[in-house]
């Protein structure tokens, strides 16, 4: 290789001069040209053939993937797959995006924009050398939008008409993203065009008269659903005696537990009729139970009888301190609740043993490499 090297550098410097060196310069940057033309080209095209085949590769991956699992694969759906595709190809991965996945062609390859110029090589749209024709399109369309809006309230103003002050309320909506307008408009968007699109709709919203406009408006934003609702405490309860009592739900892994909590106790605690200092003997257990109380500076102040299956020791007392949890928010205000639920107590624990993986010794843990 290095004398055959050695001789392409002499042949260059005898005919370094003269229409013979232009055609060994471009015989030896050919290949490198064609790599850099390449990578350059952009993105793949994607036609109609090309989805047609991808279609019916991902059918026929299908119909193998639910003879692997031994389901119909007439009767196999995308929830399937999605959990065919877990089961087979555990990952830790915490992004979605980053796992293995199996989706219909038609979700996975962007939708293309159709031919935009005739047979005689003209566009067919004003805006086509501009690079982003739907997009000023769109900047066009809702200006004009504006105006309209602007020229009826002139026209209530000239005739001594009340103009319409009901605004439209925005709490409960938000703005389409830059990335659903790029799905929309079929075409990328940098964040200064997105970011004039939004003002402009915002200044159309905010208009007195901007109701005529609303079907419009509602094109663009999306409403948001309501991530935190209030959670109904139940009232404190009263048994014969006229003892005050509260109970509450708890899981940790696979162990339920329910727990009473009773008012004006002594702090005596029970697990299935058993002292917790016997059915517990870890610390670290008690402390795990017990922190609700300790939090809310009510250790003493209460009984407890709790009733706990399923799972270890460990598992048993998370479950009891969350059911502990829920019973005491009838006993403090609203705020206090708000700082249970800031501290975690009022949230379930995820947390479960990881599974094995195939062809590993466990869930993380690698066979040993032995070389012979």
């Amino acid at each position: 290789m290095a004398a055959a090297v050695g001789r392409v550098l002499r042949l260059c410097r005898r005919w370094g001069a003269g229409p013979r060196a232009q055609t060994l310069r471009l015989i030896c940057t050919t290949t490198a040209v064609q790599k850099r033309n390449v990578g350059a080209s952009g993105p793949e095209k994607y036609t109609e053939a090309f989805i047609k085949k991808q279609i019916e590769e991902f059918n026929l991956g299908k119909r193998h993937l639910a003879n692997m699992m031994g389901e119909d694969p007439e009767t196999f759906t995308q929830e399937d797959i999605d959990r065919a595709i877990a089961y087979l190809f555990p990952s830790g991965l915490f992004d979605k995006r980053a796992r293995p996945l199996m989706k219909h062609p038609t979700e996975v390859f962007p939708e293309q924009r159709k031919i935009q110029w005739g047979e005689d090589g003209r566009p067919f749209h004003f805006l086509f050398y501009t690079g982003k024709q739907s997009y000023y399109s769109l900047m066009h369309e809702t200006y004009e939008k504006f105006l309209n809006v602007q020229k009826h309230q002139d026209q209530l103003t000239a005739q001594d008409l009340p103009l319409q002050k009901e605004k439209r309320n925005l709490a409960g909506s938000r703005w389409l993203t830059k990335i659903e307008l790029e799905e929309m408009l079929l075409e990328k968007v940098s964040d200064n065009d997105y970011s004039r699109f939004i003002q402009l709709l915002q200044k159309l919203a905010t208009l007195p008269c901007a109701d005529i406009e609303e079907k419009y408006i509602q094109k663009f934003s999306k409403e948001v659903p309501v991530q935190l609702q209030k959670v109904v405490i139940e009232p404190l309860q009263h048994d014969e005696r006229g003892v005050a009592f509260s109970t509450g739900e708890g899981k940790r892994k696979t162990a339920r537990a329910t727990a009473v909590v009773y008012d004006n106790g002594t702090g005596k605690i029970t697990v299935n009729g058993i002292d917790i200092l016997h059915y517990f003997p870890v610390l670290q257990d008690r402390e795990q139970l017990l922190f609700p109380f300790q939090f809310l500076g009510r250790i003493g102040k209460h009984d407890m009888v709790c009733t706990v299956s399923g799972g270890g020791r460990s598992a048993q007392a998370g479950a009891i301190r969350l059911a502990s949890a829920k019973a005491l928010r009838s006993f403090v205000t609203e705020k206090e609740v708000e700082f249970m639920r800031q501290a975690g107590l009022l949230t379930v624990d995820p947390r479960v043993k990881e599974r094995k993986k195939p062809g590993q010794e466990g869930p993380r843990r690698k066979f040993t490499w032995k070389k012979r």
